[in-house]
């Protein structure tokens, strides 16, 4: 059972307070609060969890500042929409902003490598007015002979160099526990000079302990969907990461393994951008670069990664994550199916346009 309570009501702590007491007097059930904001509002829901199926919804409905009571059926009671179309959906992370009415790229290096190339992308993102980006400092690969990332060492450099370019949000995979505590160490030391948006692979989709360490952190989360899982069953691994008290979470689309994916390297499930949006309230993202996996173009020209790109944002995704490389025949992870920074402000165009018309057929179709 949630409780909406009227949103951006100075006395919330109060309604909280008058919520607990009434659910003290059923057996069973707890009340976990959670805060969420959006675009122009900040609003409070109150989760009662347990055998909620007895607890009449009237005795929560008569509480002055509650706004509706709804039973929820779905296992993610946090992330869901649960039918209301009107709920917050969005966040701000140091500035970004993650929610329906703004498109944001997120745009780097796959795996961090020379201190020249990190600089050149964030100098590249600067000038075109991005301030988020992609630095991977930890690699899972499927081989363990290929490269694992540089880790710990080369989070001073990155950290050190965002915040001289004005790169206000950092997207870095962790694969580990350990790892969030040498990220926080690392901003720590460097005295703060940008923020890190955690996120979670594909290979660790299922990975529970992480997920519910990442639930912990003020920190948001990026979360990829599991390549080889259904979609219900990423949704309910973010489910892990909010019900430990942070629902600020983006979903990630990138392909799935399938026999059918050749010739690109994942099938691309961006028609799922929708079905995401629909069932819940997180934000959606779409990574063009680890479905397709190349730069092969098509006879117009416009490469496949463009391509997918617009097929997510046509559907609606708020957010893109692609890889650049400022020397792909270099980069140590992902080369072939890295833009290079002369494309950047082709693809921003791209996107643009693209976003443009998703929302002149929002207009026409409403």
């Amino acid at each position: 059972m949630v409780i909406l309570l009227e949103p951006d009501r100075p006395d919330h702590a109060a309604i909280v307070k008058a919520v607990r007491s009434a659910a003290a007097r059923f057996a069973g059930v707890k009340v976990k609060p959670y805060e969420f904001s959006g675009t122009t509002h900040a609003f409070t829901e109150v989760h009662l969890v347990g055998r909620t199926e007895t607890v009449p919804a009237a005795d929560f409905e008569a509480i002055p500042g509650v706004l509706r009571v709804v039973r929820v059926s779905s296992k993610y009671r946090i992330i869901g929409r649960h039918g209301e179309k009107d709920s917050p959906v969005g966040f701000d992370a140091n500035g970004v902003r993650f929610d329906d009415f703004h498109l944001t790229v997120i745009a780097g290096l796959c795996a961090v490598d020379t201190r020249r190339n990190v600089d050149a992308m964030f100098s590249a993102l600067a000038k075109e007015g991005l301030t988020a980006a992609r630095m991977g400092a930890y690699k899972p690969r499927t081989s363990p002979y290929d490269f694992q990332g540089l880790g710990a060492k080369c989070l001073p450099t990155v950290f050190e160099l965002a915040g001289k370019r004005g790169i206000r949000l950092v997207a870095m995979e962790v694969t580990d526990i350990r790892q969030i505590d040498e990220v926080h160490a690392a901003l720590k030391k460097a005295g703060g000079p940008t923020q890190v948006l955690f996120q979670v692979g594909t290979r660790n989709a299922q990975n529970f302990e992480l997920l519910k360490a990442l639930g912990k952190q003020k920190a948001p989360v990026l979360f990829k969907r599991g390549m080889g899982i259904t979609l219900e069953e990423s949704l309910n691994a973010c489910e892990y990461i909010a019900s430990e008290g942070n629902p600020n979470i983006v979903f990630c689309l990138r392909g799935v393994k399938s026999h059918l994916g050749d010739p690109h390297r994942n099938l691309v499930d961006f028609a799922h951008v929708p079905v995401v949006r629909r069932q819940t309230r997180m934000p959606v993202c779409v990574d063009p670069s680890h479905s397709v996996g190349s730069m092969r173009a098509s006879p117009d020209g416009i490469p496949d990664v463009f391509h997918a790109t617009a097929q997510g944002v046509i559907s609606g995704a708020s957010s893109v994550l692609v890889d650049f490389h400022p020397n792909p025949k270099e980069a140590l992870c992902d080369g072939p199916q890295a833009l290079t920074l002369d494309r950047l402000r082709p693809f921003l165009d791209y996107v643009g346009a693209v976003r443009r018309t998703y929302e002149e057929l929002v207009r026409i179709v409403s």
